[in-house]
């Protein structure tokens, strides 16, 4: 079996294989954010960490619709949380996937040139 190497602009060779990994890496990272509620949620988290009850208020969804769309943001790895009493804060705790939110909110969220 022939293994192809592909040359990027550092000079660094890549296989077939690594940029197959790394495309199955993007593809799920895509996923995770290709829902609206998923993607809301990261798009508040980016400004900060907020808890769940912050989320429902800015969102307008209910608890349980907060609590199952965070349940996969942190599956996925995305967001990370931290306990304070009894109230739990939610963070972006992937640099890609905020690096993401940020690009995309500047193509669709951000104020229009004039």
């Amino acid at each position: 079996m022939t293994t192809e190497v592909i040359e990027r602009a550092d000079e660094s060779p890549v296989t077939a294989e690594d940029m197959m990994a790394r495309a199955t890496e993007a593809a799920a990272l895509l996923k995770a954010l290709g829902h609206e509620g998923r993607l809301m949620i990261l798009c508040y988290l980016s400004e900060g960490e907020c808890s769940v009850t912050e989320l429902e208020n800015r969102l307008g969804m209910r608890q349980a619709a907060v609590s199952q769309q965070l349940a996969r943001l942190r599956v996925e790895g995305l967001v990370g949380c931290r306990r304070d009493g009894k109230t739990i804060y939610y963070a972006i705790a992937d640099k890609r996937a905020a690096e993401l939110v940020k690009t995309l909110y500047g193509l669709f969220c951000a104020a229009p040139d004039a």
